[in-house]
């Protein structure tokens, strides 16, 4: 019995070791156990039902998979899904992130959170999945980011999207064709029509 409780626990370092955070239904680790090794220094509550490895060096990129574990449904968006793409030169206190109109509003302790609402193809097209500290996290593609900044230029400013369209131009990160589809999608075609010739 001792030798398979010593192996479930390797079981579950090896696991954790692999994710940036995970929570206890991912790696099927009883509480009991894991608060045996939250008191030896081995993993570290890192937010509310959440762990990861005392010795895990987070990436830059960390509070993303910490919001993608606790709410698998939400996608990183906006500012957040700019910085990750490295587009402009905003730094978001806090995570966007876009979920379906009709989801509960998540709970968050940690990190703090900007959540917008969307639904059908607004919600659910140009979700591209990144791998981070081991997870797969999703996050909006370059172009449905642009589309987005320019639905939303009046909670992040039109200065804001105007950056972003034209660094990602200039460094030659947008799709045109597929940045023109998501403008359809968010129903910002004619606002965005006239900056897309400009830089052209």
């Amino acid at each position: 019995m001792y030798h398979s409780i010593m192996e479930y626990r390797e079981q579950i370092i090896t696991t954790a070791k692999k994710l940036g955070a995970f929570r206890p239904k991912e790696i099927r680790a009883p509480r009991a156990l894991l608060s045996e090794l939250v008191h030896e220094g081995v993993l570290e509550r890192s937010g509310r039902g959440l762990y990861r490895m005392l010795s895990f060096e987070p990436s830059e990129h960390h509070s993303l998979v910490e919001v993608s574990t606790r709410i698998p449904h939400a996608a990183i968006s906006l500012l957040s899904a700019l910085q990750f793409h490295g587009i402009g030169t905003q730094s978001p206190r806090e995570v966007w992130v876009t979920i379906n109109v009709r989801a509960r509003k998540p709970r968050l302790e940690y990190p703090p959170l900007r959540i917008m609402r969307a639904s059908g193809t607004a919600l659910s097209e140009g979700m591209e999945y990144h791998e981070i500290e081991g997870r797969k996290v999703p996050i909006y593609s370059v172009e449905k980011t642009l589309a987005d900044c320019f639905k939303y230029r009046n909670k992040i400013g039109l200065d804001v999207a105007l950056e972003a369209l034209k660094e990602a131009w200039a460094a030659k990160r947008v799709n045109m064709d597929s940045l023109w589809k998501h403008a359809q999608e968010c129903r910002v075609t004619n606002v965005i029509r006239p900056y897309i010739e400009a830089i052209q």
